[in-house]
């Protein structure tokens, strides 16, 4: 597994509370699932050539 790298994120409060409930929802943690959705993202980005 690669090494992570930590930094500091400004998000809106209620856009962290929507993450908090998703989060949970999917049995992750809010730092989990911003890198899912990224990952996911960035994956379906490739896919489409970019």
């Amino acid at each position: 597994m690669a090494k992570k790298k930590a930094f500091a994120l400004r998000i809106n409060p209620d856009t962290l509370k929507e993450l908090e409930k998703w989060a949970q929802d999917e049995f992750r943690s809010v730092n989990g699932q911003i890198e899912y959705l990224l990952q996911k993202a960035l994956n379906d980005r490739n896919k489409r050539g970019k």
